[in-house]
């Protein structure tokens, strides 16, 4: 068997004195792995980093055998990726959600929205919020997606400010301020129609709602903690958006939080 395809690399794992195990991020086939030989060579290891793109050979005898990876460089951008501790961060944090995702399960949306997000991530400024789009967007493959397009009591979509740690979906500032203090904040970025960027304050309300549905329907079920790298990013995160104005000239979001 064989296939071919476009994979971002997301980490390896060494096997003998040479060669090493690959896994990859591929647009339709998902995550895979497979054995790449003389990975360890001084000319694959630039090229064997988390975050490149590489074209992709995989050849297997079956379908469910490990298979061998041949790899060939299209772009080379870990070296960018080590200049911000965000990026250094983002990069493992990104990886550790997709391992949340059953190996050669196809995630065309997420692929889509890694390598999006790798071309911008060294930007500490964009990071967070691109970071927190990309939670949102885990959440929603693994079946437990937010609903922040409308309020749930009235059906207004104007001036939603929380969301039901319970269903998940926004509520407008009216119908929710008399349960304020049990509800989770919105941020005004995430909201739907919004048009401004994230601010340090409204960051953080953002990681605080994707960790708390994460804990609650992935890693708290599967009895495993979130990747110490996400708290990494997350410190790195707030304390560039705190030191430099979020003033986009276009002021628009990056990514969509939703299809």
């Amino acid at each position: 068997m064989q296939w071919q395809d476009h994979a971002i690399i997301l980490g390896v794992k060494r096997l003998g004195e040479t060669s090493v195990i690959a896994e990859v991020m591929t647009r339709d086939r998902g995550r895979h792995m497979g054995l790449v030989r003389s990975g360890r060579s001084r000319s694959m290891q630039p090229v064997l980093q988390p975050g490149n793109l590489v074209e992709v050979t995989w050849r297997a005898r079956l379908h469910e055998h490990l298979g061998e990876f041949r790899m060939e460089p299209v772009r080379l951008r870990a070296a960018r990726l080590m200049e911000t501790a965000t990026a250094v961060y983002g990069v493992q944090a990104m990886g550790a959600l997709l391992r949340l995702l059953p190996e050669r399960d196809p995630h065309p949306y997420l692929y889509d929205a890694l390598d999006v997000i790798l071309e911008n991530l060294q930007n500490p400024l964009d990071a967070g919020e691109l970071f927190v789009r990309f939670e949102l967007a885990v959440l929603n493959e693994l079946g437990y997606g937010l609903d922040l397009g409308e309020c749930a009591a009235t059906g207004v979509r104007e001036d939603l400010a929380f969301v039901s740690p319970k269903t998940g979906r926004a509520v407008c500032r009216a119908a929710g301020a008399p349960w304020a203090d049990k509800m989770l904040a919105l941020p005004p970025f995430l909201a739907s129609g919004a048009v401004e960027a994230a601010n340090g304050e409204s960051l953080a309300a953002a990681f605080r709602l994707t960790g708390f549905f994460l804990h609650r329907h992935v890693y708290e079920p599967r009895g495993i903690e979130i990747a110490a790298a996400r708290g990494g990013f997350i410190q790195a995160a707030l304390k560039a958006v705190n030191a430099v104005s979020l003033d986009r000239p276009d002021n628009q979001p990056v990514i969509a939080a939703n299809r």
